[in-house]
């Protein structure tokens, strides 16, 4: 059995997590430094954010040299420790990789720019229209056309992003086998798999086709939130040809024993590649179907859609760096709700898939509010204050409240704590039994000794809103998982609940009587149904 099915990843945005040396940014050292403390989460591997040289418009997300290491977080003989000690640990290590794009600043881009014969179409050049203006409509996810025009040769180059990061030609072979060559050689330093960045975003339509426009009476909220989305990007990216090239890419991070590469899938997911059976495509995918999920409505509507692919096996996420925090986006309040973040755990721990958990979750930590002038994130200035952009859930991790800025750094911090967080740091969580960690430390035990977690089928079970319910079963052990996202109690029932042990894994007042099972507000509920194989 391969080790990431049914894992648990822990992800970590290092200029957010530990900083080592006062300068107020996270590094990899102090990474290091706290291995012990993800360790004890329970958790399988550690999920790094970009950790390459950057420029940092986009945070690390515009690589400008995929070989090195970003000098505020250290050095490559730093990289090596911390891969050592994890793997002293029990802990695998996964890298984010950007390589549907990089920085104008990497040395491809500067050489494809001036002419060099070689690379001259390692990225996506047009010419301009006879009137000066862009090749085509293609619009950026950042604002604005996904053009801009470079004048050392007379032509735009395409950017789906920020104009600062220009999109790889993946249709070129030279770029390709350059691109695929990254990951031969974190591998060969003991990286033990990949996160790919848009990994629906490698190829375009080299005919340049105009992107199809979403009518206005058939936009939602979503289709008005940004310029670009309304347009189908059925040509800039997500082309079919997309998901043969995902199993070029599996097939050269298999060159490798034991490794393991997943993508993120922004855009039309089916046609990108994003729910492809296990034989095709990557090992595994996510979407944003529940990193903007905002209720119960939302969670079983994506069950459903993965019940139409019961081969594919998913990543399963409520929270990352590029979105709000899970307990602000459920309705929890500026200070925290620690009975909605365990009800979250739970459910996100319950699901099938490889889980991924953002930094902080483990801590229930909510949204930061930061005024303007406080923004890093480029994001944040394009539609202010509508949306603020990511930084609110890229606040430094709270590690000691009593502290000076909260045990994080010695320094000043490069972007502000949320005041709010010094109750939830992991020193006043640490030795609390009642604590949302260690609830989540639990959850983690129990879903390593249950392969009906780990590995089981999941099958809903019909329940009324604001509840939901599933079945987890696989070789003779059978869970009912019961969840009720509601402020208010609520009774469930049905047949396999009078056949139902109770286990300790739940959260909230919950009590099974011959009525059914009785949920107080925000409460879950574990049973394993009797006859089925109990684990040890």
């Amino acid at each position: 059995m391969n080790w990431w099915r049914g894992a648990s990843v822990y992800q970590v945005y290092i200029r957010s997590f530990c900083d080592s040396n006062g300068d107020g940014q996270g590094d990899l050292p102090g990474v290091l430094s706290k291995l012990d403390y993800i360790a004890a989460l329970g958790v399988d591997a550690i999920w790094l954010s970009p950790l390459h040289p950057s420029p940092n418009r986009d945070w690390g997300y515009d690589v400008s040299d995929y070989e090195g290491v970003q000098p505020d977080y250290g050095t490559l003989e730093d990289f090596k420790a911390l891969v050592d000690a994890a793997h002293a640990r029990g802990l695998k290590i996964i890298l984010d990789e950007v390589l549907a794009h990089t920085s104008d600043e990497h040395a491809w881009f500067a050489a494809s720019r001036d002419g060099d014969a070689e690379k001259k179409t390692w990225y996506v050049w047009a010419d301009p229209q006879d009137d000066g203006t862009v090749p085509n409509n293609w619009l950026s996810v950042f604002g604005g056309p996904g053009w801009s025009y470079q004048p050392a040769r007379r032509q735009y180059y395409h950017h789906k992003f920020l104009r600062q990061q220009p999109k790889l030609n993946w249709t070129d072979p030279a770029a390709k086998a350059a691109a695929l060559d990254v990951l031969d050689s974190w591998m060969l330093r003991g990286v033990d798999g990949f996160r790919l960045d848009v990994a629906n975003a490698f190829l375009h339509d080299v005919k340049l086709t105009d992107n199809p426009a979403i009518p206005a009476k058939d936009r939602d909220a979503d289709a008005w939130s940004a310029a670009a989305n309304m347009q189908r990007h059925f040509h800039d990216s997500n082309l079919e040809e997309n998901k043969a090239l995902l199993n070029n890419v599996r097939r050269r991070v298999e060159a490798f024993p034991d490794r393991f590469v997943f993508g993120e899938f922004s855009e039309e997911f089916e046609r990108s590649g994003c729910y492809l059976p296990p034989d095709k495509g990557l090992h595994a995918g996510y979407n944003f179907a529940l990193l903007v999920a905002a209720g119960p409505e939302a969670v079983r509507a994506h069950l459903q859609t993965l019940a139409r692919y019961p081969g594919h096996w998913p990543c399963i996420s409520f929270s990352n760096h590029d979105v709000i925090r899970t307990v602000t986006r459920f309705g929890g309040g500026a200070a925290g709700d620690p009975a909605l973040a365990k009800l979250c755990l739970a459910l996100l721990l319950a699901m099938r898939g490889t889980i991924l958990m953002y930094q902080g979750e483990e801590l229930g930590l909510p949204e930061v509010e930061l005024r303007r002038d406080q923004l890093r994130d480029p994001v944040g200035d394009l539609y202010y204050p509508l949306f603020k952009g990511r930084d609110g859930c890229r606040t430094p991790m709270p590690w000691d409240g009593a502290g000076p800025h909260f045990g994080f750094t010695s320094g000043t911090p490069w972007l502000p704590l949320g005041p709010a967080h010094a109750g939830l740091s992991v020193a006043a969580q640490q030795a609390d039994p009642a604590s949302v960690l260690a609830y989540a430390r639990m959850l983690f035990a129990a879903r390593r000794g249950s392969a009906a977690l780990r590995l089981g089928d999941l099958d809903l079970v019909e329940a009324p809103l604001p509840l939901i319910a599933f079945m987890r079963e696989v070789d003779g052990e059978k869970l009912i998982c019961v969840f009720n996202l509601g402020r208010e109690p609520a009774r469930f029932s049905c047949p396999p609940l009078a056949q139902a042990e109770p286990l300790g894994w739940g959260c909230g007042r919950a009590a099974l009587s011959p009525a059914g099972l009785n949920l107080g507000p925000l409460a879950v509920w574990f049973g394993r149904l009797q006859g089925a194989q109990q684990r040890p």
